[in-house]
């Protein structure tokens, strides 16, 4: 086969089907695309949402070698370079990492189809010049690496070894430009519970970024590369623990966790509906009900009957119970505001919303509509440090809370303990879901950042039991 001239193919690409096609001609691969587990993405998934830029940012989650995620940010960074005419720069989580990333692209080169006649420079060196005039750069992860030119690509591979700071200066280096969208790839092995890669997924879930996760098996012949005998031999070599995180994506070693992953897996059930939890997302999970006092009969507030007497024995309807907790964003936090029905084994979150920080009066006049629509509620909200700030503003007459010292360590003790003896049940929701497995000691009762929405359950939970009903 002869390489392929510039003429040979249209620019840009614009289907996958194209897509597929010029890298099985110019370097000979073709991308896994069969799903084999329940909730998994598939390599070719991964590939094509950062090509074409569906996320602003992909976070790739896949196994310890058998992901295929060095070979894959390498075909994706050279595509790019040759199809989109993008600078491409792939940053590796340590020196052995971005070698092994660069080497995949040499070799690539070296297929028959490649087009090498688009080369401007030596493709063995760490910058690549295209005759284009764009270029694909191979950096080291320190400070110096990554403070420099603003590529349109930013391809970043095992993230999880890369220091936060670094990444964090890092992601400020995509700019789009000459019509090309800028783009940023987070590739990574999960395999520190409380490292880098655990800190993307959070703000995965915040922000919304797409996030694609697959295993061996969905790297596995015969819609794969990887053979059978590899998985074979690779798990005799490993012990049991390593195999589960590294290689069956289970979540990392959770000893530094504030919560059990187990008790947080077990609150938040899927078939209770399922909700990003977005910044001005309002979630209502159960609408407010009334209930029979004499057979337990429930209806929905909006169509409780106007005596207030129960169509199934006659006995009196009276509002179900609820509790709400409220943390207010300052400068950098959410706004979070949680209610739970308290009347019921186990409790159930029937509400939430969180939101960035606002003016006082729209935060607050948040928390005063959710109790104006779940009516017979215990309430109380977070006024640490800030006087009459919220009574000022507020009409329902919540309680303040003032969360320090031993109180606070009471309050977050007795909640965390409530959760993992079961007493509460949530949907899934992602933003909540994700703070409360995440959480680690030290950001619960150290120095570390309180998750919001941690704060304002445990302030709901220490409300649940005692006070005065509002309505």
């Amino acid at each position: 086969m002869n390489p392929i001239a510039a003429h040979d193919f249209k620019l840009p690409i614009t289907n996958e089907e194209y897509l597929k096609k010029f890298i099985l001609l110019a370097f000979g691969v073709k991308v896994p695309d069969v799903q084999v587990c329940p909730n998994h993405s598939t390599p070719w998934r991964a590939f094509c949402d950062s090509y074409f830029c569906r996320s602003p940012v992909s976070v790739w989650k896949a196994s310890r070698g058998f992901g295929g995620k060095s070979f894959l940010l390498a075909l994706l960074g050279l595509t790019e370079a040759i199809t989109l005419k993008a600078d491409v720069n792939i940053l590796g989580g340590s020196g052995e990492q971005a070698n092994r990333v660069h080497e995949y692209m040499r070799r690539f080169w070296d297929y028959r189809g490649a087009p090498k006649n688009l080369l401007a420079s030596d493709p063995s060196r760490r910058e690549t010049s295209l005759t284009w005039g764009n270029s694909i750069r191979t950096l080291m992860a320190s400070q110096a690496s990554v403070r420099g030119p603003h590529p349109q690509k930013l391809r970043v591979d095992e993230n999880d070894e890369v220091d936060i700071a670094i990444l964090d200066a890092a992601l400020g280096q995509p700019m789009g430009k000459s019509g090309i969208e800028a783009q940023t790839t987070l590739s990574s092995t999960h395999q520190y519970a409380d490292g880098t890669m655990t800190e993307v997924l959070r703000r995965a879930r915040e922000k919304g970024w797409a996030v694609h996760e697959w295993c061996w098996r969905e790297s596995l012949e015969p819609h794969g590369w990887l053979l059978a005998s590899e998985v074979e031999r690779k798990r005799l070599e490993v012990t049991a623990a390593m195999w589960a995180v590294e290689y069956d994506l289970q979540e990392p070693s959770p000893e530094s966790r504030a919560i059990q992953p187990q008790a947080v897996a077990a609150m938040f059930r899927k078939e209770l509906g399922e909700y990003d939890g977005y910044d001005g997302e309002y979630i209502e999970a159960e609408s407010p009900v009334v209930v029979c006092q004499k057979c337990s009969h429930e209806v929905e507030i909006d169509n409780a009957p106007e005596d207030g007497c129960c169509r199934e024995c006659n006995g009196v309807m009276e509002a179900a119970k609820y509790a709400t907790g409220a943390d207010w964003a300052r400068k950098r936090d959410w706004t979070v505001i949680v209610t739970a029905r308290i009347d019921v084994t186990p409790k159930r979150i029937v509400a939430f919303e969180r939101m960035n920080r606002r003016p006082w009066p729209a935060m607050i006049g948040r928390l005063d509509a959710r109790l104006q629509r779940y009516p017979n509620s215990r309430a109380a909200h977070d006024a640490t440090g800030l006087g009459d700030v919220v009574s000022g503003y507020l009409t329902s007459g919540a309680k303040g809370v003032v969360m320090v010292g031993r109180a606070r360590s009471d309050m977050l003790t007795n909640y965390i303990g409530s959760v993992e003896r079961g007493e509460y049940v949530s949907p899934l929701i992602r933003f909540m879901e994700s703070e409360h497995r995440y959480a680690s000691v030290d950001d619960v009762y150290g120095s570390g950042h309180l998750p919001d929405t941690i704060a304002a359950t445990a302030i709901l939970d220490s409300i649940s039991a005692r006070g005065v009903f509002l309505g």
